[in-house]
């Protein structure tokens, strides 16, 4: 629970009273590795804080392929925001990568919040604005480089994910087959022996 404190405290100057009545509206949910925290064709009913683990968000493609958009590790927050905010059906995924701990903001819990303290949805728009910003900034060097910078990118931003996601799930994030990855994984520690 002090991860989440202690996130939140970077974004607004909430009191003990506060706090308190947030450490009372969250609570831990445990999901093993590839459980669903959320599900395509259900609509999102609540926000995670990962305390421990990794989340990925993804989807499937006209052909049927399985698309990683992206990955969710300690300290972020998880959540459909579409599906959340518009109670629309969701159109994506956020599963467990490896087994998670999340903290646990439920749909009423985040309405009596932003009922009872007073700057909690600037707080909010303030941490959605900086996920967003973070997601456009590693996304879109991504789309001008090629598969092998973009797997060295990753890999320099992320050294700590690039050895804990699932080599498949990894690839589909970069935008490339497995088996190109690991040509240029092979290549990479070839190159480091020379």
């Amino acid at each position: 629970m002090d991860e989440l404190i202690h996130f939140l405290l970077e974004f607004s100057n909430l009191n003990t009273r506060q706090l308190e009545l947030v450490r009372r509206q969250v609570y831990t949910k445990k999901l093993r590795k590839d459980e669903y925290f959320s599900e395509a064709g259900k609509v999102s009913k609540e926000i995670a804080f990962v305390k421990q683990g990794i989340l990925r968000l993804c989807y499937y493609n006209r052909e049927g392929q399985e698309i990683t958009k992206y990955f969710i590790a300690e300290n972020k927050f998880a959540v459909d925001l579409n599906s959340f905010q518009t109670g629309l059906p969701s159109t994506e995924y956020l599963q467990a990568v490896e087994d998670c701990e999340l903290l646990i903001f439920s749909d009423d819990s985040m309405k009596h919040l932003s009922e009872t303290i007073i700057g909690w949805d600037e707080m909010v728009n303030k941490i959605s604005s900086k996920a967003l910003i973070d997601k456009m900034n590693r996304l879109s060097p991504m789309l001008s480089e090629d598969a092998k910078t973009r797997y060295l990118n990753f890999y320099e931003r992320f050294p700590d994910l690039a050895n804990r996601v699932p080599l498949n799930h990894l690839a589909s994030f970069i935008g490339i087959t497995s088996q190109s990855l690991s040509r240029i994984r092979k290549e990479l520690k070839e190159g480091e022996k020379a």
